[in-house]
């Protein structure tokens, strides 16, 4: 399909086909699309044809500027000729050994080699996957069962942790002791028996709790990306690690989102704590399906010496081990450098030009991933600051970017890639600014 002018004088892009396309696809895939979170994005879940670079075209022939990055992992942009060839070649010698591949130890090498924490590692398929993995270690090495994670901290879709990811706060109980809230229907009440759920950024909370001598591990986003970008306070971090040492708790990272992202060596590396294990995913691989679980040797290598089982057929898997090497190569000082740059230039821009149309918002977080809160100028410092924000304004002005040519998250995170360029950003920049001037009269009703 012929591609649409993005210079301002086109008429607003339309998505009629892939609205058309996602309704008869519902005849054999759930709602159109494969997963829940694909689903209520207006004006319609998109129908992509191809990617390439900061662009993804859609089947309507619109040219969009992408800022979903695949929900993340496109870390080097869409379809870089460096992952294609390392694929490519690899395609040559095969795709699955059910065995060991010299390409599996050079991506392990170059993760160990990269990331603080990581002493060990072992390959998977998905965050969701790899977060079970340190769970069961944890649990293992302590001998005990119960688990802390944090209120607005996502850690995959299974019953076992998919509590109080986003609760209504109606039903979440007091901030100071939150109450377990199911993700999902059909979710096993007895599946929160293991989890303990408290608030993120509240030191004293989270002391207190593990003084009680029963918790196998806490983990949490270093950096709570998947709600919102929230840094951690100053001293949590590292206060989380003390008490963890001091009662005999595993510490786990959640770096699915922040790995080889915020930092080569991830949130870890950019806020200088070392936890005990770390999962990660998404921009390891650009777009293919790897994730991994890092950290202690002693703890890992229970996998191997003490009866801890972690399996899974595509688990090194040699194609995707060729796009790991490949990505995780290119993220060199240099490359990290400049999109540090760029994003900083984006994100304080997006910033300067809401204020400029009138609209109250809190632009915050890293070059590479930041978040955009309508309704509050502070940033938020848990998920309970979060939820005040004006999230229909804000489905609005994605709207109104998205009939730009610019495509951004609703929930209001923006990732960036080393494929968007100055160009691009100037692009995206003056999308904002008539966006935020057209939504900005709507907000102030």
């Amino acid at each position: 399909m012929s591609e649409k002018p993005r210079d301002g004088t086109a008429p607003p892009f339309t998505f009629e086909r892939s609205a058309e396309l996602v309704a008869a696809n519902s005849c054999w895939i759930a709602g159109g699309v494969s997963s829940n979170f694909r689903l209520g994005i207006a004006p319609t879940p998109l129908v992509f044809e191809r990617g390439e670079g900061p662009y993804l075209f859609d089947a309507d022939g619109n040219r969009l500027i992408d800022y979903y990055l695949g929900m993340g992992p496109m870390i080097l942009g869409h379809s870089p000729a460096s992952v294609r060839d390392a694929v490519h070649r690899q395609l040559d010698s095969g795709i699955l050994f059910g065995g060991q591949s010299e390409i599996e130890a050079q991506a392990a090498r170059l993760v160990c080699e990269m990331v603080p924490c990581a002493e060990r590692i072992r390959f998977g398929s998905s965050g969701t996957e790899v977060v079970q993995a340190a769970l069961r270690l944890a649990r293992a090495a302590t001998g005990r069962r119960l688990i802390i994670k944090f209120e607005g901290h996502y850690h995959g879709w299974l019953d076992n942790i998919s509590w109080s990811t986003a609760p209504a706060l109606n039903q979440a109980g007091p901030a100071s002791e939150p109450v377990a809230v199911a993700g999902s229907a059909g979710q096993e009440a007895e599946a929160a028996e293991g989890i303990v759920v408290l608030p993120w950024n509240d030191l004293p909370a989270l002391e207190a709790r593990l003084a009680h001598g029963d918790i196998a591990g806490v983990i949490m986003e270093p950096a709570m990306c998947n709600a919102g970008v929230i840094v951690p306070g100053e001293g949590y971090l590292e206060g989380a690690l003390a008490a963890c040492r001091h009662h005999g708790s595993i510490l786990v990272f959640d770096e699915v989102i922040t790995g080889f992202r915020v930092a080569p060596g991830g949130a870890q590396e950019r806020l200088g704590v070392r936890p005990d294990l770390a999962v990660f995913g998404k921009a390891i691989a650009n777009g293919f399906p790897v994730a991994a679980i890092a950290g202690r040797a002693d703890l890992l290598d229970m996998f191997a010496t003490h009866g801890v089982l972690h399996g899974g057929t595509y688990n090194g898997q040699c194609i995707g081990m060729a796009a790991t090497v490949a990505t995780l190569s290119a993220l060199t000082p240099e490359l990290f450098a400049t999109l540090e740059q760029r994003g900083a230039r984006l994100r304080d821009g997006i910033a300067d030009r809401l204020a400029e149309a009138g609209i109250v918002a809190s632009v915050t977080g890293f070059p590479g991933i930041f978040f955009v809160a309508f309704g509050y100028a502070e940033p938020a410092k848990d998920y309970r600051d979060l939820v005040r924000r004006d999230q229909v304004g804000y489905r609005a002005f994605t709207q109104a970017l998205l009939s730009r040519g610019v495509r951004a998250l609703e929930r209001g995170a923006w990732f960036m890639s080393s494929a968007h360029d100055d160009d691009v950003i100037d692009a995206t920049l003056a999308a904002v600014a008539d966006a935020a001037h057209e939504v900005a009269p709507q907000l102030r009703r």
